[in-house]
């Protein structure tokens, strides 16, 4: 039976978990289902897929005390929108939340049902919002999250996500599943044949935004330990100001004639495919998508065993590639990986294909009313 699917999800920017929410929208569409996808910001970097009631909720408020009230004024926002799409085309049967500053507004919403919301975190809370916090400020930033998830229904994309709010956060939700990443594999197949422009040579990757949690000064220290002569290519964007920072940092190292900062492709893949090694080098990553990508792709991969989803995902002959939080560990690491490369051919990805990964999200739809429980996985 056809099922109406809200995402909530706070803009579209070149990031991770901006592209899962879009695979899952296309997968959902694909088998049948109703898709809204209601944007909090106008920003998008990626093509909406065809199907989906794309809308954008904006807040345009230019009061000087607008900060104060703004997650309860785009709440009531979100609640105009939600009110009129149901009121044309039904209620919805599954809304989705994605990213913390969304679930801040979702969780003031009140034209959703509880009982069909679901709060989808895509990252480690203490890793990323709480590291470099501190006395009132750590308390603080700490209570607001606790706020936001307590009693909510919660999805992490790997258990590290769940355990982390859980146990460094405070927050007793009514449920909680564990739910990974989607990918569509045939389509990254066909994305990653495009051209490259580097096809041929032999080069080391990193795909990411230009962000600290990501350690691109970490990546920088090993590559240049690594005694790799093949260039690195950085593709990805940030700030003016921490790209500047890499480049002089490059400089710094003596490595800058080797270093390729490429930008943001909305298309990676063929990049993901041509390289020699794709390298992961986050303080933490909830799942690591790119990591998936690269092995679908038959690339070899290396990442730090931050916390979140690389350990979970790089197991077997592949833990080989997991480096500690240092840039002498990533640089053994990609030095060892890049001489030796893993069996790839015989991997089996199917746990994170599109439609399966579909089907557990389809299935909360069914879920009766909240109450506590443990975590219950259903990754495959």
């Amino acid at each position: 039976m056809s099922k109406r699917i809200l995402m909530v999800i706070d803009g579209l920017p070149g990031g991770g978990a901006e592209k899962v929410v879009l695979t899952l929208a296309e997968g959902f569409i694909s088998q049948g289902h109703r898709v809204s996808l209601f944007s909090l910001r106008k920003v998008c970097d990626y093509p909406i897929p065809s199907g989906v009631d794309y809308q954008t909720i904006i807040d345009s408020s230019s009061r000087p005390w607008r900060k104060l009230t703004e997650t309860y004024r785009r709440a009531h926002l979100l609640d105009a929108a939600v009110r009129a799409s149901e009121a044309t085309h039904g209620k919805f049967d599954l809304v989705l939340s994605h990213l913390h500053k969304t679930d801040r507004i979702v969780r003031r919403a009140h034209a959703l049902d509880t009982n069909k919301t679901w709060y989808c975190l895509h990252g480690v809370f203490s890793a990323s919002y709480l590291k470099r916090k501190s006395g009132f400020s750590l308390w603080l930033k700490r209570l607001k999250i606790r706020l936001t998830y307590q009693g909510k229904q919660l999805i992490g994309v790997s258990q590290y996500v769940i355990d982390d709010v859980v146990q460094n956060i405070g927050v007793k939700p009514s449920k909680t599943r564990v739910i990974v990443n989607p990918f569509d594999f045939n389509l990254i197949s066909r994305l990653a044949a495009e051209p490259c422009p580097m096809a041929g040579s032999d080069f080391v990757l990193h795909v990411g935004r230009f962000h600290e949690t990501k350690r691109h000064d970490r990546l920088l220290d090993a590559y240049a330990m690594s005694g790799i002569s093949a260039p690195l290519v950085l593709l990805g964007q940030g700030s003016e100001k921490i790209t500047e920072k890499l480049r002089q940092q490059t400089a710094d190292l003596g490595i800058a004639e080797r270093v390729r900062f490429e930008g943001f492709h909305a298309n990676p893949y063929p990049w993901i495919r041509h390289a020699r090694l794709l390298v992961l080098s986050s303080d933490s990553e909830g799942f690591g998508n790119v990591l998936v990508e690269a092995l679908s792709c038959g690339t070899s991969i290396v990442s730090t065993r931050c916390p979140g989803g690389p350990a979970s995902i790089m197991s077997g002959d592949l833990a080989r590639g997991l480096a500690e939080l240092n840039a002498q560990s990533l640089a053994e690491k990609m030095r060892e990986i890049y001489a030796n490369p893993p069996e790839l051919q015989h991997l089996d990805l199917s746990i994170y294909s599109l439609n399966v990964v579909c089907q557990h999200y389809l299935q909360l739809a069914e879920a009766a009313k909240p109450s506590y429980s443990h975590t219950q996985h259903v990754s495959g």
